[in-house]
């Protein structure tokens, strides 16, 4: 993992420093994706590209440093027998509504960037699937404000 970070987080909580530099970069994420998505409505489709494609790519990273292990180390032990505990139905719902929009999102790249598909599995309707993965991806960094509130904020109230 990180492991050269300083154990403790920086916001507070009972937070790792990995556990709040996600947080602070996802929603900093979320944002861009907003803005992204004014990229486009401002006709700016390369910049809205450009920007869509760095989150995307940034939140692989993310993932691959940071919540991967996390659910690794702390979720997968214990399924399947806890999912009725909300520390852990919130890492699971989470992380499977992530890995849908990252899976959607990295779909969006190939088809609006690359020829790699064939045109029947290209979709048409660009707006229809861009505003269904900016509205996922918005649930998932709500579930994931929600997960760092299960794992580092409700245990020390």
């Amino acid at each position: 993992m990180l492991a050269f970070f300083p154990i403790k987080g920086f916001l507070g909580t009972g937070a790792t420093f990995e556990a709040d530099l996600n947080l602070v970069v996802q929603v900093i994420m979320g944002a861009a994706l907003i803005a992204g998505s004014l990229l486009a409505k401002r006709k700016r489709y390369t910049a809205h590209g450009i920007c869509q494609t760095t989150v995307l790519l940034l939140n692989l990273v993310m993932i691959g440093l940071v919540m991967w292990p996390s659910f690794q180390q702390q979720v997968r032990p214990a399924l399947p027998k806890v999912f009725h505990k909300w520390y852990y139905a919130a890492a699971i719902i989470h992380a499977l509504l992530g890995v849908t929009a990252e899976l959607l999102g990295l779909y969006i790249v190939i088809v609006a960037g690359t020829n790699m598909l064939p045109q029947r599995l290209r979709f048409k309707n660009w707006k229809r699937w861009m505003r269904t993965e900016l509205m996922l991806w918005s649930i998932v960094v709500l579930t994931g404000v929600g997960t760092y509130y299960a794992w580092y904020i409700a245990p020390f109230r």
